[in-house]
């Protein structure tokens, strides 16, 4: 791969790796993992309110092994199916200082057929016999499918906690592995691995899951779609999940973005009450106080996994309240109305076709993410295929600075070999994730319009040519020697990746008197040369100020400098916009002569 993306292969966009939820090419790091859906359409806020049930806690010093307890969660549709269960023992302080594990094997029809609790069950209500609620199922056995569950108390999940070191495994002592295995199908070996936090993998619609690694990949960010990743469809208008359905074990969604590229992370309810609901069991990235969107889904199956852990397929269905909490116990929100979102749009055209896709982004920390991938999503829907060329890209970022309005343009030229929509996409969103990164600075509006080309053609700077004698002399690896007081007239000789010759970019410098017997150097450098000028960068000011005085990958720059101190005699001059991607530099030593 050429262009920008190949030399950054190594880099992340900024804010990314452990600790961020999705900005900077990340997922959820001990937290567990989002769940990322391409093309999942999110139907508008359902006026219909959920049914609250209000329940009441069992306490945790009540729960007694071998007592007999009942849940709800849903394998297909929207409705919640009934299973049932028994405590095996209660793991003091297993997932938090004060914070009690509760232990029980669960059985229904379902959770029979994929081989035990699965991947999207977290939140899912366990109750006691006279109907209180002892809490949800967040954890799985380590090794992978299996009918044991870690329950996290309601009791705790009713205060909404507030921030405390998670504990991704919780292990598992000798006398209740002992019991495990006499009591279920686990052996004794495999139930000592402990439980940890039942995963929420990334569900994968719209832009093929590879192709998404592959993008990630490049970015050098953290994997966000993984091996795991599964696709998921999408829901819209009368046919999408209504917000009434998020009761309590049906499914419910956390959502960072929705349109084009939807990341979400999809579980169950555990509990409503008023306009309040609390799911997972679990958090989603454990950032304490969020403002996510909260959504109702639509399960389509329970994929069984021989090698891991089942996991809900499930579409996104109505928008319908705001994620107030992501909290060690799990999430919590609130019904009505949604965060503010950031739209980001992409217009891709390619011949005859062209497609503008847009996603609303509900949280600022995804604002990177979905500019990367809501970008290389619709190119490849547009361009209908992985191709080599050139691309031109014209940038609009909106947004507010400390109150203040702000429009900051950009425009520029990329090639690549192979993947020129990947390679395109990367410098947008490393200045989108930074800008989203500064606290003072709100994005308001994210707008990109792409030109794509078969030709991928490029140029590279292989001469500099002085004007002397009436005659253009080449001057590479040589002197160019001046007069004082008179001209120097300097041009650059390109060759294309096609063979062709071009000769451009004539600058002339008029060299003062006071220089004579002076030294210097001329440098001309194409604008792909360097790629490491988008990730440098931290404050508004930096970016505004790069934006604006960027080299382009189809300009070059001619600098000249002769003497030193205060006396020195610097120029930069910048060529006009070529048609092509320009690499490559030279460099000429330049003498004053009397």
């Amino acid at each position: 791969m050429e262009g920008h993306l190949a030399a950054r292969r190594r880099r992340r966009l900024p804010g990314s790796g452990a600790g961020r939820r999705a900005a900077g090419l990340t997922a959820s790091g001990t937290a567990g993992a989002l769940v990322l859906a391409g093309l999942v359409a999110v139907g508008p806020s359902a006026t219909a309110a959920p049914t609250p049930d209000c329940a009441a806690p069992f306490p945790v010093a009540e729960v007694a092994s071998g007592a007999p307890v009942n849940g709800l969660t849903v394998s297909k549709g929207t409705t919640p199916q009934p299973f049932t269960g028994e405590v095996l023992g209660v793991l003091a302080d297993g997932i938090g200082p004060d914070l009690d594990m509760i232990v029980a094997e669960l059985h229904s029809p379902a959770i029979d057929a994929a081989g035990g609790i699965w991947q999207g069950m977290s939140g899912s209500p366990v109750y006691a016999e006279d109907g209180r609620l002892i809490g949800a199922v967040a954890y799985g056995l380590a090794f992978g499918s299996s009918p044991v569950a870690g329950i996290t108390p309601y009791e705790d999940m009713q205060g909404y906690l507030g921030a405390a070191k998670a504990a991704p495994e919780v292990a598992v002592g000798t006398r209740l592995a002992t019991r495990i295995a006499a009591e279920t199908d686990v052996t004794r070996a495999e139930a000592s691995q402990g439980l940890q936090q039942l995963p929420m993998p990334m569900g994968v619609g719209g832009i093929d899951p590879a192709r998404a690694r592959k993008a990630v990949k490049a970015a050098g960010g953290s994997e966000l779609v993984t091996a795991d990743s599964y696709r998921i469809g999408r829901s819209s208008g009368t046919a999408a999940a209504g917000i009434d359905t998020v009761t309590a074990g049906g499914n419910v969604a956390a959502v960072l973005s929705h349109g084009d590229i939807t990341l979400a992370g999809i579980g169950t309810a555990t509990s409503v009450c008023g306009n309040r609901v609390v799911a997972f069991g679990h958090p989603l990235s454990f950032t304490g106080p969020t403002r996510l969107g909260l959504a109702a889904a639509d399960a389509v199956y329970v994929q069984e996994d021989p090698l891991g852990v089942p996991f809900k397929v499930a579409n996104l269905g109505d928008l319908g309240g705001t994620v107030t909490d992501d909290r060690l116990a799990g999430i919590a929100g609130t019904f009505g109305a949604t965060p503010t979102a950031t739209p980001v749009r992409s217009k891709v055209t390619y011949h005859s076709r062209s497609r503008t896709g847009t996603t609303q982004v509900l949280d600022r920390s995804a604002l990177g993410d979905v500019t990367l991938l809501a970008g290389v999503a619709n190119h490849d829907r547009v361009v209908d295929g992985i191709i080599g060329g050139s691309e031109t890209h014209a940038w609009t970022i909106t947004g507010t600075r400390s109150g203040s309005p702000f429009t900051l343009r950009y425009a520029d030229r990329y090639q690549a070999a192979a993947d020129v929509g990947s390679t395109g996409a990367f410098d947008l969103a490393t200045v989108v994730a930074t800008l989203s990164s500064i606290s003072n600075v709100k994005l308001t509006g994210v707008a990109n319009d792409v030109k794509v080309g078969d030709n991928g053609r490029r140029y590279r700077v292989v001469k500099i040519q002085q004007r002397t004698g009436g005659k253009w002399v080449d001057v590479t690896g040589k002197t160019a020697k001046v007069r004082a007081g008179k001209t120097l007239v300097l041009r650059t000789q390109l060759v294309g990746s096609d063979g062709i010759t071009r000769s451009v970019f004539r600058e002339e410098f008029s060299i003062p008197q006071r220089l004579k017997g002076q030294t210097g150097v001329v440098t001309v450098v194409g604008g792909n040369s360097f790629q490491d000028e988008f990730s440098g960068p931290t404050s508004f000011t930096s970016v505004q100020k790069l934006l604006q005085g960027n080299l382009r990958n189809d300009e070059m720059r001619m600098n000249l400098d002769i003497g030193g101190g205060k006396t020195a005699y610097e120029r930069t001059r910048t060529s006009d916009v070529l048609t092509r991607v320009v690499g490559g530099q030279k460099q000429v030593r330049v003498r004053v002569i009397s």
